[in-house]
């Protein structure tokens, strides 16, 4: 069913603000509407297409990450806080897959959220302790995977960080990564 202009607006506003990582093509099917009436829609309503959106994301709050390099953390890191939480963004490529049926490799998922849980920590050395993980569902090429993290326990030494991951709306990974800190 088609919605009005202004509900799918309104529409479009709301899923921007709860998911900045929305391409056009996924508000498209989601209003059941032309992509270009998507783009449309947003130059109207002065939403800036998803790079924009990530760029101002980024500059928004980023601190830098210690404890890896860039090329260590799976994903792309578009918003940190040290100590306190992360936002990481993976989309599934053709290597990330499994040939015979697109579904994505479940260390991926791991990868993403293990070292998003580490670079949230503000050391130069940090390290996995151990890691309660489960997979909610298959993600599948072409998806793209928000991994959110969060400190919940702090100690001197220890955090406990959990990382949930979705793809759109839907939880697809959930974590709880203890992770320790060397210190000096």
């Amino acid at each position: 069913m088609r919605l009005s202009k202004k509900k799918r607006q309104s529409r479009l506003i709301e899923s921007f603000q709860k998911n900045p990582f929305l391409t056009d093509e996924e508000m498209a099917k989601q209003c059941s509407v032309s992509i270009q009436t998507i783009r449309l829609d947003r130059m109207e309503l002065g939403i800036p297409e998803m790079r924009e959106r990530l760029k101002h994301m980024a500059e928004k709050s980023f601190d830098e990450v210690r404890s890896l390099s860039p090329e260590e953390v799976i994903g792309e890191v578009i918003s940190l806080e040290l100590d306190q939480s992360g936002v990481s963004v993976l989309e599934i490529s053709v290597d990330h897959v499994f040939e015979r049926n697109q579904i994505a490799r479940g260390h991926y998922l791991f990868a993403q959220a293990n070292s998003l849980a580490v670079a949230i920590v503000n050391a130069d050395l940090v390290l996995t302790r151990s890691a309660a993980i489960r997979f909610v569902r298959p993600v599948t090429l072409g998806e793209k995977c928000v991994a959110h993290a969060k400190v919940v326990q702090k100690q001197p030494s220890r955090f406990q960080v959990d990382v949930e991951t979705k793809v759109l709306d839907d939880m697809v990974f959930q974590g709880v990564f203890d992770v320790y800190r060397a210190t000096n």
